[in-house]
């Protein structure tokens, strides 16, 4: 069974009403923002069309969509680091989805930290930025990916 959207009706029928009518942007996808339904961590950020969004409402594991395969995937589906829907929300105007997740193996990111946010901006000391990491390694992704990260 595929799930139905319901056409995107009046900015009141979308922004406050009960039907669910996503809106996909020019490419058929839409952001979606996986959070650990227990701490509120912010663990990655992805994309899903259509049919992701379809799947993951249907099996209540993260499906999502890769830019750069063209593919859909699921979550844990080489990692076994699956993620567990508890609830799928989206924002007022139906164009952003928010996951609440529980978050199976040691992290969510593919480069073996817990969550894709592991770094933050810093000043350089020359007037300049960079990034420091903020989080520690969860898991080597040598072991868990064919050929590292």
């Amino acid at each position: 069974m595929t799930v139905a959207f319901a056409p995107r009706g009046s900015h009141v029928e979308v922004e406050e009403g009960l039907e669910l009518a996503p809106k996909f942007d020019a490419d058929g996808l839409i952001p979606a923002i996986a959070t650990d339904a227990t701490d509120g961590t912010v663990l990655m950020m992805a994309w899903m069309n259509a049919a992701a969004l379809s799947a993951t409402i249907e099996t209540g594991e993260a499906h999502y969509w890769s830019r750069s395969r063209r593919e859909m995937w699921r979550k844990g589906g080489t990692s076994g680091h699956v993620q567990r829907v508890r609830e799928v929300r989206l924002d007022c105007d139906q164009d952003a989805v928010l996951l609440l997740v529980d978050q199976e193996g040691p992290g969510a990111c593919h480069v073996g930290y817990r969550a894709c946010f592991f770094r933050r901006v810093v000043p350089d000391g020359s007037g300049g930025v960079r990034l420091e990491t903020v989080e520690p390694r969860a898991y080597n992704p040598g072991t868990v990916y064919e050929g590292g990260s």
